[in-house]
């Protein structure tokens, strides 16, 4: 009995604070955060996997520290995550004058319309890449597409990306289009556009994916970027903004009939092209609250305690895809952090944040 008490202690003690699983994250973790920090729970759904993904991050920081200061820490960084959500809230995807650059899988159904129809409802200009037409080839419509982004990210005009498709966490797979390339193309752009003493500035670029894995991408492509300013020595002003509409290590899915439309796509033009009246411009404040709620229900059911939703069951995991944005962090809020986490000053972080 001592021996086995003795084995439990040990691995007790070897039982990262901050758990790797995220169920294990909300059992063990989640309560006295709340505890700390107060949140509703619609709310704290949209913002848990966020606090999460940031204190893995930072585990090793979380761990040297005692348990009342690391859950004081914790609550921290959920207000860090609720904080930059509200700074960039109102920043446009689709809106009057904005550039909306398509790039659509080949699969049969899946036409322009599915984007050209919501980006001009809003008083947007589009430009749609498919292969579809004989003669066309698979690497000569990616590297048109690549042209394109290039030349947006050289312009003054503000641009939203759409790439509809099949994913993996290295590449657009429909075209073959690697995260570095899509880095280089747009770096080779923004650098042309540089002012004098600036820096990278891809502030009004917004890059939605949805297809498998779009997360995984778009964190390389968030890595790449920053990776290559650093190589070349390019002062970097601010990184895109990215949605996924898959999160990390999640396939998306598509209802295959007479169209073919992922699910967190068709969601978005259900909620602001279908439904009226709709808003004067799509922001991140509607993917923050909107489509997320609705992107919820796939692989869950509500439970219905007369009429309110009481929680959700999970039904189907494969169905659930949990789209999450990543923000760019200015150099306030990068100081903000270290603040938080009681990091040296010159301690290197990501200029990047998943919001949730």
């Amino acid at each position: 009995m001592i021996h086995i008490l003795s084995l439990l202690a040990l691995l007790a003690a070897a039982a990262p604070v901050i758990p790797a699983d995220f169920l294990a994250f909300q059992r063990d973790v989640s309560p006295a955060v709340l505890a700390a920090r107060p949140c509703d729970a619609k709310h704290w759904r949209q913002i848990e996997p966020a606090v999460h993904h940031l204190a893995l991050q930072h585990a090793d920081r979380l761990a040297a520290v005692p348990e009342p200061e690391r859950i004081a820490i914790l609550a921290k960084l959920a207000g860090f995550i609720d904080a930059a959500r509200a700074t960039v809230a109102a920043r446009p995807v689709l809106a009057p004058g904005r550039t909306v650059i398509g790039l659509l899988d080949p699969a049969r159904g899946l036409g322009p319309k599915e984007i050209t129809t919501i980006a001009e409802a809003y008083g947007g200009s589009t430009t749609i890449f498919k292969k579809d037409e004989p003669g066309e080839t698979i690497e000569g419509v990616a590297d048109e597409f690549l042209a394109a982004v290039r030349e947006a990210a050289a312009g003054p005009t503000p641009v939203t990306v759409v790439v509809l498709g099949h994913g993996l966490p290295t590449e657009i797979q429909s075209y073959g289009i690697r995260f570095e390339r899509v880095a280089d193309a747009l770096l080779e752009g923004a650098t042309r556009r540089m002012q004098a003493g600036g820096g990278v500035d891809l502030g009004d670029l917004v890059l939605v994916c949805d297809d498998c894995f779009s997360a995984d991408f778009l964190i390389n492509l968030l890595d790449a970027i920053e990776t290559r300013c650093r190589d070349r020595g390019l002062p970097l002003g601010s990184l895109p903004v990215c949605i996924a509409g898959t999160n990390r290590n999640c396939y998306g899915h598509a209802d295959v009939g007479e169209k073919f439309v992922p699910h967190f796509w068709r969601d978005v033009i259900e909620l602001y092209y279908i439904r009226r009246p709709h808003p004067k411009a799509v922001t991140l404040r509607h993917f923050f609250d909107n489509v997320d709620n609705m992107m919820y229900g796939y692989g869950r059911t509500a439970i219905v305690e007369g009429t309110t939703v009481a929680g959700w069951r999970l039904v189907d995991p494969e169905l659930v895809q949990d789209p999450v944005v990543f923000v760019p962090l200015d150099g306030n809020q990068t100081a903000d952090l270290r603040r938080i986490l009681g990091l040296d000053a010159d301690t290197p972080l990501p200029r990047w944040l998943d919001a949730g």
